[in-house]
């Protein structure tokens, strides 16, 4: 049985797994990582060390499952990132050419991808989902997806955007689904957005 719990601190290793298990276009990263936190530093970390937003986990008898992690304000989200989150973890992995994921998620750290100012006028939350293959068919990304939804428009958030992985063709298909359409597009994603309003 399946339930949608806050997340916080405390389930950063539950969450940093699930990061890394659906961390190849929805499948398993795991070999393509010599250091295993690498993702979650990037993808999860921050949103619940940083604790606004909307942090949500699926947990079962197994541990954590899947979780949505949010933030309303992206600009200051990305500031406190910059000046709290990325300096020691910039200390730690070293600058790097290696072109590999461990090496691009390294950039990342190094240099945050830049978002479009215009974009963020109309879709200033941004969030992340992952959900474990046992999860799957069961609801629970809607379920999750819909709660976050429910929340940013309860705090006034005007809309919001996410990034998806260009091979995770089942992924763009839902959430084109429940209303999303593509605002940009690079050479290995797709940057999508729902108004709440």
């Amino acid at each position: 049985m399946f339930r949608v719990e806050r997340a916080g601190l405390a389930d950063m290793a539950g969450i940093y797994r699930v990061c890394l298990l659906t961390g190849d276009a929805g499948g398993d990263a795991t070999p393509l990582y010599p250091d295993l936190d690498l993702p979650g530093h990037v993808y999860a970390g921050p949103y619940l060390a940083q604790g606004s937003g909307t942090q949500l986990a699926v947990v079962d008898d197994e541990g954590i499952a899947g979780y949505v992690l949010s933030t309303d304000d992206t600009r200051a989200f990305d500031a406190w990132a910059e000046e709290r989150w990325w300096p020691p973890l910039r200390e730690r992995y070293p600058r790097t050419d290696e072109a590999t994921p461990a090496g691009r998620i390294i950039r990342l750290i190094h240099d945050p991808e830049e978002r479009d100012p215009e974009l963020l006028e109309g879709y200033p939350a941004h969030f992340h989902i992952d959900l474990l293959e046992r999860t799957r068919g069961s609801g629970l990304g809607r379920e999750l997806l819909e709660r976050l939804f429910a929340e940013l428009r309860g705090r006034g958030v005007r809309g919001v955007h996410m990034g998806v992985d260009k091979a995770n063709t089942n992924a763009i298909g839902f959430y084109e689904h429940i209303g999303f359409h593509t605002l940009e597009e690079s050479d290995g994603g797709v940057t999508m957005g729902l108004s709440l309003r």
